[in-house]
């Protein structure tokens, strides 16, 4: 893909969501993701508070809960109506930036929480996202991430663009990016494998040159 359709195919993608921002925020609003913002803040180990991204923070519901929790929350989003609702909503700073063009500054967080959010890099781009990520956290500092698995097919669902993971292919890109896999589960827990369609899974920063060789 070249930038162009890269830029189409995530503009499509953020249209959807400000189109129907309200019906989102209604339909996820009372999701219970306590697991896995448990796992993220479980695997952190510099004093808390933390400060966190939540990176795709969608209308702000759980960038709320980790500022409830006390820690420093910073929510970013590409949508303006999910940014607009995250502030309302939670009270924290959000910051609008499209994935494909993320400006983070240096080893700045503790954690980033990405929920239900990288699956809609395409990926031929994921690799930069990644990189972009890695130089955000601090050293040693823990990503979490929940996808959609599959078998690692990428298109259009409707009017939203997804790229769908195995667990062999996932572990491949963040390897690659430099992170060190901690834990990873499938949810929603407690079910029959082919009922779980959400990989989660958590990650620790290396150094670059371990990552690199």
């Amino acid at each position: 893909m070249d930038e162009d359709k890269l830029r189409r195919i995530s503009e499509a993608t953020l249209a959807h969501y400000d189109d129907n921002a309200g019906r989102f925020w209604e339909g996820t609003r009372d999701h219970d993701v306590s697991q896995n913002i448990e796992a993220l803040l479980r695997h952190i180990d510099s004093p808390s508070p933390h400060t966190v991204l939540d990176l795709g923070c969608g209308p702000g519901r759980d960038l709320k809960a980790f500022a409830d929790l006390g820690h420093r929350a910073i929510g970013l989003d590409g949508s303006a109506r999910f940014v607009d609702m995250a502030r309302r909503h939670s009270g924290c700073e959000v910051w609008h930036q499209n994935f494909l063009e993320l400006e983070l500054p240096a080893g700045c967080f503790d954690g980033i929480f990405a929920n239900a959010s990288l699956f809609h890099v395409p990926g031929e781009a994921l690799p930069r996202v990644l990189a972009a990520l890695h130089g955000a956290l601090r050293p040693g500092g823990v990503l979490f991430s929940s996808n959609p698995r599959g078998e690692n097919q990428e298109g259009w669902s409707g009017p939203r663009y997804g790229a769908y993971h195995d667990l062999e292919n996932w572990r491949r890109l963040m390897s690659a990016a430099g992170f060190h896999e901690l834990e990873h589960y499938y949810r929603p827990a407690g079910l029959p494998r082919e009922q779980q369609p959400w990989l989660a899974s958590i990650w620790r920063r290396l150094p670059r040159s371990r990552s690199t060789g």
